[in-house]
């Protein structure tokens, strides 16, 4: 091991002498010294001090309670934990138990701050002063870890205050201004890259893009989760999950770019940032100046104009893939996919549109790759030495194998719900009232069924090992009546079975929703019935809805 950090050192040595010569460094620069802690000493160092750090400040805010409550105490006592912090973080030789102690007080003088500038002022230039604050601190800290994180409050302060805080910004406002939020969080990022490149060109900024670098990091960061949240939750995951707030701003999304003027301009912005990434990206890097990588990203410039968030996270991706920011990339690339497969929750879309568009978009993709795979096997055909062969069938092979397999896996869902249709006995379920804000969201329909309350002996869904049956009884006119949750005792004539699904935390009977074309709202308020199809062991699938008289709708 000790050779092995000889040679580092040795290797970073030279680099050090190379880039002074080459005039990237200025003379004098040393070796940055290294912490030599072992990391497990740190980390139960670091447990002990906010062990010993919530007592201390539990009495620090009930001697001072008076004073932080009303006036200026709270600045002033804000003022002197943030500076104590910041002080005790920058000091050399201290114990490392006292250095662990700062990162609390740290976050009790910001926690403390935050409360006394939303308290005095509005909750937009609260924001914004509390993102000024978060700069300043991560320029006084010399941890780069800490400056990630205060680039990632920093970043998501500035979009609150850029948006109206006045009433809820959610559901009340558009969210559009969100998103407006985000580029301009971009447009800073881009600005604070170009200043750090100007600093690093002058020998005596090297400290100055080595802060810049690390809170532009965590700047990055809070863009992506913000895009992310924003785009809502991704295909699947809301229903094992159960779509939640995120699900709720994605229909919300949907909502107000369905009928306003400047959803084509948030489409337009997404495919000039997408395209900026695409020329930037081939600028950078000429071999990708070819048919298979130009038609990728001719895709990604499509897709970029029927999904906002793609544009922005396109550009970010091609940036740090351009300038060796891995981590990051990796990052963008996470989200930008996030972003795609959210696309099948944008309910100003009719599903088979959507279904088609992304099918021609895979299927072009696979072409591509086809063709850079070939490219790629010819090219070591041709470089590789006599008696050497390369086999290219595996690779045709593999990927028959995978569009082999994600075919039999969707067909296979398809099949099931086919032979469930065909062999299930009709049941009908009366709908209950729901609330009626929630009635009518884009193109779904919330659904409540009566006798739900039969659940509530139920065990949570947390706990619950399996999907539990409830017992019904069916009338003369297949009208179900949920009775009591089944226990595997012998049913009598006339009960069957349904099974339940979990749902935000709660049991539903296989749906809380119904799904239709938008703009028929209307002829789908006359439902009074929810139609399944039930097998025997208690599976169901709701097929459609009935009126008044069960009559179809």
């Amino acid at each position: 091991m000790s050779n092995i950090n000889s040679q580092r050192a040795d290797a970073l040595a030279t680099l050090i002498d190379d880039a002074t010569r080459a005039g990237l460094l200025p003379a004098g620069v040393a070796r940055p010294e290294q912490d030599v802690r072992p990391w497990p000493l740190v980390l139960m160092t670091a447990f002990g001090a906010w062990l010993a750090a919530i007592p201390l400040v539990v009495a620090l805010g009930v001697g001072l309670e008076s004073i932080v409550r009303h006036g200026p105490g709270a600045y002033v006592v804000a003022a002197i934990v943030l500076v104590a912090a910041v002080l005790l973080i920058r000091a050399r030789g201290v114990a490392l138990f006292v250095e662990q102690l700062a990162v609390p007080c740290l976050l009790v003088g910001g926690g403390l701050l935050g409360y006394a500038l939303f308290r005095d002022w509005s909750a937009q230039m609260a924001s914004l002063l509390l993102c000024l604050a978060c700069l300043l601190v991560a320029a006084a800290l010399p941890r780069d870890w800490l400056r990630v994180l205060l680039g990632v409050v920093a970043c998501g302060l500035l979009a609150l205050g850029i948006v109206d805080s006045g009433r809820d910004w959610i559901f009340a406002n558009d969210p559009t201004q969100l998103y407006l939020a985000w580029l301009l969080a971009l447009a800073c990022w881009l600005a604070v890259h170009w200043l750090q490149k100007q600093a690093f060109n002058d020998g005596r900024g090297a400290p100055i893009a080595a802060f810049l670098e690390s809170l532009s990091t965590g700047w990055v960061l809070a863009i992506l989760l913000g895009l992310v949240f924003w785009s809502g939750m991704i295909f699947m995951l809301g229903g094992v999950l159960g779509g939640g707030f995120t699900g709720e701003v994605a229909r919300e999304v949907a909502r107000h770019q369905a009928g306003t003027w400047y959803a084509q301009a948030l489409n337009g912005v997404s495919l000039v940032l997408a395209t900026a990434a695409a020329a930037w990206t081939g600028w950078r890097w000429p071999a990708l100046r070819q048919l298979p990588a130009i038609g990728v990203g001719l895709v990604l410039i499509v897709l970029s104009w029927f999904m906002p968030a793609l544009g922005p996270l396109l550009l970010i991706l091609a940036y740090c893939l351009t300038s060796g920011r891995t981590r990051v990339a990796v990052a963008a690339a996470l989200a930008a996919a996030w972003v795609i497969g959210s696309f099948y929750y944008q309910l100003a879309w009719p599903l088979a549109s959507k279904a088609a568009l992304l099918a021609v978009a895979g299927a072009l993709l696979c072409a591509l790759s086809w063709l850079a795979t070939r490219g790629a096997v010819l090219h070591l055909v041709e470089s590789t030495p006599a008696g050497v062969a390369v086999e290219p069938r595996f690779l045709r092979l593999g990927a028959l194998g995978g569009l082999l397999l994600v075919l039999l896996v969707a067909n296979g869902g398809i099949w099931q719900k086919e032979q469930l249709i065909a062999k299930g006995e009709p049941v009908f379920v009366e709908l209950a009232p729901v609330d009626p804000r929630s009635l009518m969201q884009g193109d779904y329909m919330r659904l409540n069924f009566q006798g739900l309350g039969v659940l509530n002996t139920l065990a949570s869904v947390d706990r619950a090992p399996g999907r539990p049956l409830v017992v019904a009884r069916r009338d003369a006119r297949g009208v179900a009546e949920l009775l009591r949750p089944y226990t595997k005792e012998a049913l009598a004539p006339g009960e069957l079975l349904l099974e339940l699904t979990p749902k935000d935390g709660n049991w539903v009977l296989v749906s809380d929703a119904w799904f239709f074309k938008e703009g028929e709202a209307a002829h789908w308020e006359k439902a009074r019935y929810g139609e399944f199809r039930v097998l025997p062991d208690g599976r169901a699938l709701l097929v459609g809805m009935r009126g008044p008289e069960l009559e179809k709708l």
